[in-house]
């Protein structure tokens, strides 16, 4: 399976729930692969404590260069060796394979032309042989990498190949708004898809959205607020739930959310057992919808439905 992280704006937390996914399903025991195509900020490594990738990787080595036909094949980096986390090396047992496709040092976004969409497709086909499942993190908005991914799915060469559409929004009004018309606003996913040959309700049905950044009002996080606070808090969120409704983005097409937590918001990283248990700095509640997530993303009946 081949999934699609996007969102509308930066800031989601798309990057960094995304990496977390990833090593989430590896250490389920699924072979995944990662793909920074986020461009003009290729940042994957540094989420994914891999220091010779922090803001990609040097050399003319990485997707970038591989889709201009600068280099034959992109760099590939075995993150059980890479990671600069202990406890993740070596391999932990029963752990699939994890393997991050990094983006280039001082790329940026770029037109894409015949022989570009060639060589993505000639990529993805072979990962999507290669790996259970493999995430392609995209640039923020409708940019040049998801108009090259949506050209190269809708070719023959990749019908048989399952792909999916994980669209990440904040939960606060602007954010909400932003997804769904990335999503289904004019010149947004299924819009442009269709465009391109897809066809449009199984594109629309392929889509699924993930909440960062959600506050609970019940959380011991909150415990200090005034009751007039604790009100709003509450009345925010269910405006924000029946806006999220409105808009088509409402709990029957939502895969996952990712509760407020201050690891997150200060650091993006991984999310470690020991983070929660040994050193205390991220919480459970956080941990436990990270797996949930990852469990969500391979299971197909969470892509049913609808």
């Amino acid at each position: 399976m081949i999934l699609f992280a996007t969102s509308d704006k930066g800031g989601t937390g798309r990057s960094v729930t995304s990496c977390n996914v990833a090593l989430r399903c590896a250490l389920q025991g699924s072979d995944v692969c990662y793909l920074d195509f986020d461009f003009g900020s290729p940042t994957a490594g540094a989420i994914l404590h891999v220091d010779s990738a922090t803001r990609g990787i040097t050399g003319g080595r990485g997707l970038h260069s591989y889709l201009e036909g600068s280099v034959a094949a992109p760099a590939e980096l075995d993150l059980w060796r890479h990671i600069e986390r202990a406890e993740l090396r070596p391999r932990p047992a029963g752990a699939g394979r994890l393997v991050l496709l990094p983006g280039d040092e001082g790329g940026g976004e770029f037109p894409t032309d015949d022989e570009m969409t060639d060589r993505c497709q000639r990529l993805l086909r072979r990962l999507a042989e290669e790996f259970e499942l493999v995430i392609v993190d995209l640039s923020a908005g409708r940019s040049y990498a998801l108009q090259l991914v949506l050209e190269v799915t809708a070719r023959p060469a990749l019908q048989a190949v399952v792909t999916r559409w994980l669209v990440f929004h904040r939960w606060t009004r602007q954010h909400i708004v932003a997804a769904a018309g990335l999503a289904y606003g004019e010149h947004g996913i299924v819009d442009t898809g269709a465009a391109k040959g897809h066809h449009r309700d199984r594109l629309h049905d392929s889509v699924r959205f993930v909440r960062t950044a959600v506050p609970d009002p019940d959380s011991s996080q909150f415990a200090g607020l005034l009751p007039t606070q604790a009100a709003w808090l509450q009345e925010t969120d269910a405006e924000l739930q029946k806006l999220a409704a409105r808009r088509r983005i409402g709990r029957s097409v939502l895969l996952g959310s990712v509760p407020l937590d201050p690891v997150l918001q200060w650091r993006e990283q991984l999310i470690l057992d020991s983070d929660v248990w040994t050193l205390r700095i991220a919480n459970p509640e956080t941990s436990t919808a990270l797996d949930d997530l990852a469990k969500n993303v391979l299971d197909d009946e969470s892509w049913e439905g609808l």
